[in-house]
């Protein structure tokens, strides 16, 4: 029988009416809230203001609350849009969307139980020596499982919680209304073909099956690597809604931040150079930077990467493109560099030209580390806070409509990750050497 150290858990509301209706009781929460203190700021003789009224510690609960108790798409947006993507977010909102982030319930075992018998049938347990109910982790679209096989096989399970593929676009679609809510976003800008791609994204995690074969590639990929570690695929156990993969010992990455500088310089300068190897020799990113899905193995000291449902392809022509815009930013031409900015989407033709010229600084700005040779120091570095300022600055213009392609925002999300991956870990990375290699090995496609 499973091993269950734990009853407690919430269960995970599966039908497409009770999803819209816990949405629908965060709406009416939230506007019924909001209604509450504007009466109260005019009481007292103020103006009510929105971001104040909305954001109240009652209603930020109600939201953070009430997406993790649903999980699935509407809880993975909410992460998705958390991380640094270069769409700029109010900071009430921002701060609603990393307390999310971290923030994922398990569901009880007799709904463990069903979503099993489903994809293994009745009695599956007889499979395994043990299996333990309480998961070792839970996430926004599954959680995962330590199991021992009869012949002493170490196992990671990951479940998915049930009709999350299901609800994905009524999610994302019920999210972005919530969003909405705070009156916040620049007039006229049009975040449709963000919400397209959160969708085709989701329903790709969402797919095991799919997971599985890319979890096999990167295991090919970093094979006989003395740096990082990909655990092996059981295929045999593996459905579009189960993936079974090794258990590998690991430590969290956070355990290296007290570790000497060089060993904390290693690590970042691999992880950054695995980016780079993805972006222009690979041809497909694993896009979730969560600091969760890259641990230490204390033995071997290698990098076991975990997570690879949010694997997005890499164009050759995308590569060329951000490799030329890499090339001309290095260089410090201005008119090369707005070129290839022009081709990547950070603007259009139609973008104002003083919001080309705001975002071209911002790119700039960024560039920095990567133009100096020496290492950078992210742990004393303050170029977050300064492209955030900045960000605010462009986002606080109600004329700004245009948002860069998805690619381009999840291969941001990606870079964001990193750099406070780097930054965590106070790390010291020489990144233009790094850059230049695979810029000049990196050609366009005929």
């Amino acid at each position: 029988m499973p091993r269950n150290d734990d009853e407690r858990g919430a269960a995970v509301p599966t039908g497409r009416a009770a999803r819209l209706l816990r949405f629908g009781g965060m709406a009416s929460g939230i506007a019924g809230g909001a209604a509450a203190e504007g009466l109260r700021a005019l009481s007292r003789g103020r103006r009510p203001d929105l971001a104040h009224v909305l954001f109240t510690p009652t209603n930020t609960a109600r939201l953070t609350d009430g997406l993790s108790d649903l999980r699935g798409a509407a809880l993975k947006l909410g992460q998705m849009l958390s991380m640094d993507t270069g769409l700029v977010l109010p900071d009430e909102l921002t701060a609603i969307l990393a307390r999310m982030r971290d923030d994922a319930r398990h569901m009880p075992p007799k709904q463990l139980q069903a979503a099993l018998d489903a994809e293994w049938g009745p009695g599956w347990y007889r499979r395994f020596a043990r299996f333990d109910v309480r998961p070792f982790a839970a996430a926004s679209i599954g959680q995962v499982h330590r199991a021992v096989t009869h012949d002493g096989h170490a196992l990671a399970i990951k479940v998915q919680y049930p009709g999350v593929r299901a609800s994905i676009d009524s999610d994302v679609d019920n999210v972005a209304t919530l969003l909405r809510l705070s009156g916040m976003l620049p007039r006229g800008m049009d975040i449709a073909p963000l919400l397209a791609e959160a969708k085709r994204q989701l329903h790709a995690e969402a797919d095991y099956a799919a997971e599985a074969r890319h979890l096999a590639r990167f295991g090919a990929l970093l094979a006989g690597s003395d740096t990082f570690a990909v655990p092996g695929l059981h295929s045999a156990l593996c459905t579009p809604q189960v993936l079974a993969m090794d258990y590998m010992e690991s430590v969290p990455l956070d355990t290296l931040v007290d570790a000497p500088q060089a060993e904390r310089d290693r690590v970042a300068a691999a992880l950054i150079d695995l980016v780079m190897r993805e972006l222009f020799v690979f041809g497909a990113m694993q896009t979730d930077p969560n600091l969760a899905n890259y641990r230490i193995d204390p033995k071997t000291e290698r990098i076991v990467l975990l997570d690879f449902g949010a694997v997005q392809p890499v164009s050759a022509e995308l590569a060329a493109d951000f490799s030329d815009l890499a090339r001309a930013a290095l260089s410090g031409d201005a008119d090369e560099t707005r070129q290839a900015m022009l081709r990547v989407g950070y603007f259009d033709s139609t973008t104002a030209p003083r919001h080309q010229r705001l975002i071209q600084s911002m790119f700039d700005t960024a560039m920095g580390p990567l133009r100096q040779a020496e290492p950078f120091d992210f742990g004393q570095s303050d170029l977050l806070a300064r492209l955030r300022d900045m960000g605010l600055a462009l986002g606080n213009d109600r004329d700004l409509a245009h948002v860069p392609p998805a690619a381009t925002l999840f291969l941001h999300r990606k870079i964001g990750g990193m750099y406070l991956m780097a930054a965590r870990l106070r790390a010291r990375v020489a990144l233009r050497p790094m850059l230049v290699a695979y810029c000049d090995t990196a050609t366009r496609p005929r």
